[in-house]
C-alpha cells in the first residue's frame, strides 16, 4: 500500500490514461493539484482564459481522435469552461474537464469562489461528478475517460473539493491494481448493429436509383472514412458531407457534392430533395442540414446508422434503423452489399450521375474577384488551398468566414477541419487550432477567423508565442459581424443595428506583434499569394494575417432559416434566368 494525495492520485490516474498534455488556469481551489503537476510528465499549457483552455482541449481531441483535458478552478474558473463543455457536447467532442471545489465543509454556504458546476454542466455534459471522498479519485477518472471516449463521445467534467485533494488516500499501486475497477452500471455501450437491419438497408441501397449518402460527423468522430468511399464506389452513390464532416470523403473524389444545408452547395442540397434513398451515416438531421424538416427529401427512404439510438427517428423517422459502432456498420454494410452484387443485383446510377454533374457544372459555387476591386474571402480560401495543396489543418471561427472556408477549401483527408458546429461558439478559432497545434506539432495549422470572433479569444496569442505553438491565423476582416449583418440585409431591410466593428481599432498587425507574434496585412488579390507563401512559412512563433477583405460580401447559396430546401438562393453572381432553372430542378432519366 502507498500514501498519496488526492491531488498526487489525480496527476497520476491522468498518466494512467495516457495524458500527455492539460490546458488549464489555476486558482485557489486547484491549487493542490498543480503542485504534483509539476513534477509530473504531463505538459501543462498555461491558457489565458479558460474558456480557451476548454477550446483547446476540444482542438486536439478533434486533431488527434484522444480526449483532450482541461483544468481550472471553482466558481468563475470552473463556469468560463461552460462554453467549451457545450460546444463539445453539441459536437460529440471526447473531452475531459477537472475543476477544483471548496471544501467539502463549505459546499452550499456560497463561500468564496462556489459555484455548483456539476449542477451548472449537467445537460451540456455526457457525465459529471463531485468527487467527495479521495479513495473514490482514481477510479472516476477512469470512468470519465470511458465514459468521454466509448459510445457517442462527449465532455465529462469531474469537480475535486479543495479538502479532498489534500487529503490521504492508500492504494495498492501494482500494476493490474490501478486504477480501481470501473463501476457503470447505468452506462451500457450499443452491441453490433443488426443483421437483419443490416440486410434490409442493402436491399434498399442496391435497388435505389437516386441514392444520396448523408454523411455526418460520426464518420469522422468513428474513423470510418475508408469504409464511407468503399460503400460509395460500390453503389456508385454521391455523397454529401455537412459542416462536421467535412474530409470524411475527399472533395476531389467524382462522386463527392460537397456540404449540404444552409448554405451548402447547390448539387448537394438539391439531391436530398430529389432522392429516392437518403443513407444517414453518423449524421442527425440537423436543423441546418433540413432546413424546413417536413419538406426535407420528401419522396426518400431512409436508412440512419449512428452509435447513438436517441438519434436514431428523433426528427426523421427512418425506414431501417441501425444502431451501433459505426466503422462496424458501414463495413458489414458494405460487405452486405458487395454480396448481392456477386450474386446477380445491380445497382443503376448512370442518369442520377448524369443529373448531379450537369448540376455541378450549372450551378457551380460562384463569386468574382476583379483583380483591383475588393479582397474576397472566397478568393483567399481557394488561394490558401491551392498552395498547401489541401494539405493542412483548417480550424474555423463562425460565421461568414466558417462558411466560406467549409465551401472553398478543398479537404482531402479526415481531421482535417476543425469548427464549431452545433453550438456556433464564436471565438472558437485560435484556441482550437493551439490545441490542434499542440496535438500534431509538425503539421500545418491555420485558423481562419473573422474579426467578430477573433477579438474573443485573441489572447491565447500570447500562450502561443510563449509555448511555440505556431500557428497561423488568417483574419477576414470586413469591419462587421458579418452574419448577422446579411441576415439584416436580407430580413431587416437592411437596418444594420449594432453590427458595424470597423476595421481601424484595433490594428491587428501591431497586436499581433505585442503578443510576440509576426503581423501581416493584406489588401489587394494580387498580394494574396505572396502573403500567403510569407505566412506559411516555417516559424517558431504564430503568424496572423488581416486580410482587408469586402465589407459586403455574403455568403450563398443559402437556405433562408425556416425555409424548404426547394427555396434555396444562389446568390447576386446568378441571372434571374438561372435561379428559375435552379428552381425547376429537372432530374434526368
Amino acid at each position: 500500500m502507498q500514501q498519496l494525495t488526492g491531488a498526487q492520485a489525480l496527476v497520476r490516474s491522468l498518466e494512467q490514461q495516457g495524458v500527455e498534455v492539460v490546458f488549464g488556469l489555476p486558482g485557489g481551489t486547484i491549487l493542490p493539484t498543480y503542485d504534483p503537476l509539476l513534477s509530473s510528465s504531463l505538459r501543462h499549457v498555461l491558457v489565458r482564459h479558460e474558456q480557451g483552455a476548454g477550446h483547446a482541449a476540444e482542438g486536439y481531441a478533434w486533431a488527434t481522435g484522444r480526449p483532450g483535458v482541461c483544468m481550472a478552478t471553482s466558481g468563475p474558473g470552473a463556469t468560463n469552461l461552460v462554453t467549451a463543455l457545450s460546444d463539445a457536447y453539441m459536437d460529440s467532442v471526447p473531452m475531459v474537464a477537472i475543476t477544483g471545489q471548496v471544501g467539502t465543509s463549505m459546499i452550499g454556504s456560497d463561500a468564496f469562489q462556489e459555484a455548483d458546476i456539476t449542477g451548472i454542466t449537467l445537460p451540456i455534459t455526457k457525465h459529471n461528478e463531485l468527487v467527495t471522498d479521495v479513495e473514490r479519485i482514481p477510479a472516476a477518472v477512469a470512468e470519465a475517460f470511458h465514459i468521454a471516449t466509448t459510445g457517442r463521445p462527449g465532455p465529462v467534467l469531474i469537480d475535486v473539493p479543495k479538502d479532498v485533494q489534500q487529503a490521504s488516500g492508500a492504494w495498492r499501486l501494482a500494476d493490474g491494481e490501478w486504477p480501481p475497477a470501473m463501476d457503470l452500471p447505468g452506462y451500457r455501450l450499443p452491441g453490433p448493429p443488426d443483421p437483419a437491419a443490416i440486410e434490409a438497408a442493402a436491399a434498399l441501397i442496391v435497388r435505389a436509383r437516386r441514392p444520396v449518402l448523408y454523411v455526418g460527423g460520426g464518420v469522422v468522430k468513428s474513423d470510418s472514412h475508408e469504409q464511407l468511399v468503399r460503400l460509395a464506389e460500390l453503389v456508385q452513390a454521391p455523397v454529401t458531407t455537412t459542416l462536421m464532416a467535412r474530409g470524411a470523403f475527399p472533395d476531389s473524389h467524382p462522386l463527392a457534392l460537397g456540404m449540404p444545408g444552409m448554405h451548402g452547395t447547390y448539387p448537394a442540397v438539391s439531391a436530398l430533395q430529389e432522392a429516392d434513398l437518403v443513407v444517414a451515416l453518423g449524421a442527425r438531421f440537423d436543423d441546418r442540414v433540413t432546413g424546413k424538416l417536413s419538406a426535407f427529401a420528401p419522396r426518400a427512404r431512409i436508412v440512419h446508422a449512428d452509435i447513438d439510438p436517441a438519434e436514431i427517428g428523433k426528427n426523421r423517422r427512418p425506414d431501417v434503423a441501425i444502431a451501433g459502432d459505426l466503422r462496424l456498420t458501414m463495413t458489414r454494410l458494405a460487405d452486405a452489399v458487395a454480396d448481392l452484387l456477386a450474386h446477380g443485383a445491380q445497382t443503376d446510377t448512370t442518369h442520377w450521375l448524369a443529373t448531379l454533374d450537369g448540376w455541378k457544372f450549372q450551378f457551380p459555387l460562384r463569386y468574382s474577384q476583379d483583380a483591383g476591386g475588393p479582397l474576397k474571402p472566397q478568393y483567399v480560401t481557394e488561394r490558401l488551398s491551392a498552395l498547401t495543396g489541401g494539405d493542412a489543418i483548417i480550424v474555423a471561427g463562425v460565421g461568414q468566414h466558417q462558411m466560406h472556408a467549409a465551401q472553398h477549401y478543398s479537404f482531402t483527408r479526415p481531421r482535417s477541419w476543425i469548427n464549431s458546429g452545433g453550438a456556433g461558439t464564436m471565438g472558437f478559432a485560435v484556441p482550437a487550432a493551439m490545441g490542434a497545434q499542440v496535438g500534431r506539432p509538425g503539421e500545418l495549422v491555420v485558423a481562419i477567423d473573422g474579426d467578430g470572433c477573433f477579438q474573443m479569444t485573441a489572447q491565447e496569442l500570447a500562450t502561443c508565442a510563449i509555448e511555440k505553438i505556431p500557428i497561423k491565423v488568417l483574419i477576414f476582416n470586413n469591419g462587421f459581424l458579418g452574419m448577422v449583418r446579411q441576415w439584416q440585409e436580407l430580413f431587416y431591410d437592411e437596418r444594420y443595428s449594432s453590427v458595424e466593428l470597423g476595421t481601424a481599432i484595433p490594428d491587428y498587425v501591431k497586436l499581433a506583434e505585442a503578443y510576440g507574434c509576426v503581423g501581416l496585412r493584406c489588401e489587394r488579390a494580387d498580394e494574396v499569394d505572396a502573403v500567403l507563401d510569407k505566412a506559411l512559412a516555417p516559424s517558431d512563433v504564430p503568424v496572423v494575417v488581416d486580410f482587408r477583405t469586402h465589407d459586403r460580401e455574403g455568403v450563398f447559396p443559402m437556405v433562408p432559416a425556416g425555409h424548404s430546401n426547394d427555396d434555396i438562393v444562389l446568390g447576386p453572381e446568378f441571372s434571374e434566368d438561372e435561379q428559375r432553372a435552379a428552381e425547376r430542378r429537372e432530374v434526368k432519366g
